[in-house]
């Protein structure tokens, strides 16, 4: 959730289109969290359906719809924080998807760091 919160930030600074307009850093922070256990709780039970229900395009594509599938998930994630009157907002189609690559790498790179002692 931590990793998810960092890289949702990263996002933030670097696709234009996703924004948190809190004001102060500690809500900043809080909506950050906050906007991560949605995308998690998303990704968790919205994933694997889409991935099952989209397998032809997912061959048809060699995986690139991905991209696609993951940038629709922060969408909604960005549209349940809406309904949660939570300041962070994505703000099209494509904001989603880079930020989701975004997203995506950063995650991808701070989980190299974090070593799961549960072996």
């Amino acid at each position: 959730m931590v990793i998810t919160a960092v890289a949702l930030w990263v996002a933030t600074l670097v696709v234009h289109g996703i924004d948190v307009t809190a004001a102060t850093t500690p809500r900043k922070v809080g909506t950050l969290v906050a906007v991560a256990v949605v995308f998690g709780l998303i990704n968790g039970f919205l994933k694997p359906i889409v991935k099952t229900v989209g397998c032809a395009f997912y061959v048809l594509t060699l995986g690139l719809f991905a991209f696609v599938v993951n940038g629709l998930l922060l969408w909604l994630a960005s549209w349940a924080a809406g309904k949660m009157h939570l300041p962070f907002h994505v703000s099209g189609f494509w904001a989603a998807v880079w930020g989701a690559i975004v997203v995506g790498v950063v995650s991808w790179l701070l989980n190299l760091f974090v070593h799961d002692d549960q072996d």
